[in-house]
């Protein structure tokens, strides 16, 4: 996924331009401090204590150059008016955190208002039109048949959690300012993987395999996690 972001922060900012990032729930701040350390400007969000911890101590290896490039706020990605003005950002990134938010607009909105004219709202978001997909492919027939007419699921914490389809946040991001401008499907091939699997081998084919399906008819669409690129008109 990393590099679907990539591609589409060259395509739309000039090479060598200090991006402003925003990372909403940046977690442990693995994607956060890769952006920083490419020589951008990012500030991460996040409320989990633990999480807050594990990126702080992260940061702290890092030469003083990057360590300055980057800041942790504890907060809610619901409250960014409250810690930020309008415009403040080119690039916001909202990945994994979706799922966890019952009604998840006023968020997407809030996240809009962050960014400047032309800017990148990136969301990695579980796809709801394929929730029936893990279960059948691991043979819990009842799962699968009742997974197909609902965005509810339990994820691998335990926690029941939501998707989203890709028809609704299309039409939610036209409806926020910051309309679809590509989407790729993630973890096609390697979402039955069972947790703490071995890498194999040849991972640099599997994730060659995996980028080229993600980007490609059918098989993005049946893909675990769609990642949605808006770009703020």
């Amino acid at each position: 996924m990393a590099r679907q972001l990539d591609e589409q922060i060259v395509g739309r900012f000039p090479v060598g331009k200090r991006l402003r990032v925003l990372d909403v729930g940046m977690g442990q701040g693995t994607q956060a401090l890769r952006l920083a350390r490419a020589g951008h400007q990012v500030t991460g969000l996040e409320q989990d204590a633990t999480m807050i911890a594990a990126a702080r101590e992260s940061l702290a290896g890092e030469p003083e150059g990057i360590r300055e490039r980057m800041r942790i706020i504890e907060g809610d990605g619901r409250d960014t008016g409250v810690h930020f003005l309008p415009g403040s950002f080119d690039v916001v990134l909202c990945h994994g955190v979706l799922m966890y938010v019952e009604e998840p607009d006023p968020l997407l909105a809030g996240l809009a208002r962050m960014l400047a004219p032309g800017g990148l709202l990136s969301l990695l978001v579980r796809n709801g039109d394929a929730l029936a997909l893990r279960p059948g492919l691991s043979g819990d027939w009842a799962g699968a048949l009742a997974a197909f007419d609902t965005v509810s699921y339990r994820n691998r914490l335990g926690l029941d959690v939501r998707a989203d389809r890709l028809k609704d946040l299309t039409a939610t991001l036209a409806g926020i300012g910051a309309p679809l401008h590509a989407w790729y499907g993630v973890r096609v091939f390697t979402d039955t993987a069972a947790d703490g699997a071995e890498v194999p081998e040849d991972v640099e084919t599997l994730l060659a395999v995996e980028e080229r399906a993600g980007r490609t008819d059918p098989y993005r669409g049946v893909a675990a996690l769609l990642h949605l690129c808006g770009v703020r008109g």
